[in-house]
């Protein structure tokens, strides 16, 4: 038998999901993740995991991993420190960046602007000039360069990159940059801006540049420190790592291009969704992912995510390929206050995360958490991670009883339900802006809800949304590890050409595609995957001649026939977005491509489908007890079952609890959950299939 092991970390706990690849079978394990060195939680809960099935670690092939060691290095801002080569009167393109402030009115007179990545007092000028069609204006000078890159020495910086203007239309100069600072400053760490983003816009290749050179060093001593500990723990799989837009890469090519993992995390639980979702039917859904410090949601349709181009992480925003995942501060650590300014309950973005923790985990938490909340209502057993985690039911009490004495709610039970409705509504607005916002009905797709947190509030968001059924996939808690380890290998090739339609031909438009495809399936030829169980896909950034922003739209490479018929597609397909975006169409202007991409995929992992057996309607069989629960003002009797003993077709009524080792479901009354044969869960209400709220 041959394992593959998701491991996914997250701010409050590492998940492992073990998988037989042969029959389906998948064992878990979730530790309290360790921010000081997250290879010590992975190892721990590997370790726990194949205890649990009972085989060797020699015995896993793979290990597929999604960490945020490079989104913590930015958030944290302790990244390395970084110099910066531009062209000769480009020195500060950081700084200059782009005329946004957040907030509202007068905002730009209370913002506080970020530091760049790269000061100012680390950044060289060199003189050399490229035009945006790749021909050398001005030669580079190597003297010119030596002397800039021997100030940086003296800096002492620990990562060095380079963006040079158009360096995306003739790379050549970089390159040559690259080689230099290899003999005056050997030991760094080089990133090119031909190589993170060759794309046009200075300011963006720039800054995604510097990010990857930011958290390069810790991302590679990371990587390289996690597969020896694998390797002397008795390992012998590769390590994978798992980019931002839910593709795989090999570790080695993750430590030259850290910039792709910056959402690794959050697209681990996007494809693991995908892969339960289609199992159960539902093509179009919207995920929902409630870990212990943030929720991240998404939008798929015809279980593709929907793609963005731009990757947000605090104040940075760089031009990285990720699944559209936003993120808000609500979590089950999320802190409950009350200001003295306004007296109204706020729930976060203040999270107590793994240390110390809500205050029902006992380990010095006193402040009233989302958590403490869902303690206080009788919606979790008491205990969670499989008894890792005991639960203080009184320390609960004690914290959520301040708010109801700081906002004069009366009882702790009315401050407890207070909190909930909040943090519903927070992460509403979240669902909002992958839907609605973006001219979607939530209403046409289901919702998809995991994490350790999410399945407890899953059927109050879907009353909030009117999306019906909701899905809890099994192990909703690990459904992050999950994905990575039902994922497959992806890589991407980018040309920028800013060019209007009239100057394309379908021909021309075939044979660069073609070449972009030759170049992105280089990795997967490296790892062995033949190029008949390759897959690859088109897109383009396109926009209205004279826009200032693109459009990334699919193309479909069998309209490129050599009929004419391609760029019409083309010119359809971006209009019909456009329109569905923003509702006009400008009929006068010309269609413009102004990137063109090709993303190469491997297969999917040929793993065992689980079946559950039938049970009929009756779920008696996995009947634990009853319980009593605040909801609607009022305490009411709900009766809890063990998932684990569920039975396909099972009808499951609210109120009701379903417990597990790493998540709990609440049902809500007039709603009943349905036992699907692949094991998720399908909450409706009960006189409809579809309500509105």
């Amino acid at each position: 038998m041959t394992f593959r092991l998701g491991a996914d970390v997250g701010g409050t706990f590492t998940d492992i999901l073990l998988i037989d690849e042969e029959s389906g079978a998948s064992y878990r394990a979730k530790t309290p993740s360790t921010s000081e060195d997250q290879s010590i939680g992975v190892l721990r809960g590997i370790q726990q995991a194949c205890d649990s099935a009972g085989v060797t670690l020699d015995q896993v092939r793979e290990v597929l991993h999604g960490t945020t060691v490079a989104t913590n290095a930015i958030l944290e801002g302790k990244g390395a420190r970084v110099g910066l080569v531009t062209t000769r009167g480009f020195r500060q393109v950081l700084q200059i960046a782009r005329s946004f402030v957040p907030g509202g009115l007068a905002g730009w007179i209370i913002w506080p602007k970020p530091e760049p990545l790269a000061a100012l007092e680390n950044t060289v000028e060199v003189t050399e000039r490229v035009d945006s069609d790749g021909k050398v204006v001005t030669e580079l000078d190597e003297d010119d360069v030596r002397r800039a890159l021997r100030q940086l020495k003296t800096r002492d910086i620990e990562a060095l990159s380079v963006s040079l203007i158009n360096a995306y239309a003739n790379a050549d100069h970089e390159t040559r940059i690259r080689e230099i600072a290899a003999e005056e400053l050997p030991g760094i760490e080089v990133s090119l801006s031909s190589t993170v983003l060759p794309e046009l816009r200075e300011y963006e290749r720039t800054i995604t540049t510097v990010a990857n050179a930011y958290v390069q060093p810790q991302v590679s001593r990371y990587v390289a420190n996690l597969e020896r500990e694998l390797t002397d723990a008795g390992v012998d799989g590769k390590l994978y790592i798992l980019r931002s837009d839910g593709g795989l890469i090999a570790a080695s090519s993750a430590q030259q291009n850290p910039v792709s993992m910056l959402m690794s995390g959050p697209a681990g639980g996007v494809t693991g969704a995908a892969w339960f979702a289609e199992q159960a039917g539902f093509p179009d859904f919207l995920t929902f992912d409630m870990g212990g410090t943030s929720t991240d949601v998404a939008l798929v349709q015809g279980l593709q995510p929907r793609i963005g181009r731009e990757t947000n992480i605090g104040d940075l925003k760089v031009r990285a390929t990720s699944v559209d995942v936003r993120s808000v501060g609500a979590g089950g650590g999320s802190i409950a206050h009350v200001p003295e300014l306004t007296g109204a309950l706020r729930v976060g973005p203040q999270s107590a995360g793994a240390v110390p923790g809500p205050a029902a985990y006992g380990s010095g938490g006193t402040e009233p958490t989302v958590t403490d909340a869902n303690v206080v209502l009788g919606y979790l057993p008491s205990d969670l991670a499989g008894g890792e985690v005991k639960l203080d039911r009184e320390a609960s009490r004690a914290a959520v009883a301040t708010i109801a004495e700081a906002a004069k709610l009366g009882s702790a039970e009315h401050a407890a339900a207070g909190i909930i409705d909040i943090v519903n509504e927070n992460m509403f607005g979240a669902l909002r802006l992958v839907s609605v916002q973006q001219g979607f009905d939530p209403r046409e797709f289901a919702l998809v809800a995991f994490g350790g947190a999410g399945p407890l509030h899953a059927n109050a968001l879907g009353k909030l949304t009117g999306a019906w059924p909701v899905i809890i996939p099994p192990s909703p808690g690990v459904l992050c590890a999950y994905g990575d380890a039902t994922t497959n290998m992806r890589n991407e090739a980018v040309q920028t050409l800013i060019r209007t339609f009239d100057a394309l031909t379908d021909d021309e438009m075939r044979s660069m595609m073609q070449e972009l495809a030759d170049e992105a399936r280089v990795p997967l030829d490296e790892e062995g995957i033949p190029e008949s169980e390759q897959k690859v896909t088109y897109s383009g950034d396109l926009r209205y001649h004279g826009q200032g922003f693109e459009i990334p739209v699919t193309i479909d490479l069998t309209a490129f026939d050599g009929s004419g018929a391609g760029l019409a597609s083309l010119r359809a397909e971006f209009d019909a977005e456009h329109k569905r975006l923003f509702d006009f169409l400008l009929d006068n202007n010309q269609h413009e491509l102004v990137t063109l991409r090709a993303t190469a995929a491997g297969p999917r992992p040929q793993i065992g489908l689980t079946t559950l057996e039938g049970g009929g309607k009756d779920p008696a069989s996995a009947y634990l007890s009853d319980t009593e629960v605040w909801i609607d003002d009022a305490v009411v009797k709900a009766r809890q079952y063990d998932r684990g003993k569920l039975k396909a077709e099972n009808v499951v009524t609210g109120p009701a609890i379903v417990t597990e080792m790493d998540s709990t479901t609440l049902i809500l009354p007039g709603h009943e959950a349905t036992v699907h044969p692949s094991g998720s869960l399908l909450i409706r209400p009960i006189d409809n299939e579809k309500q509105e709220s």
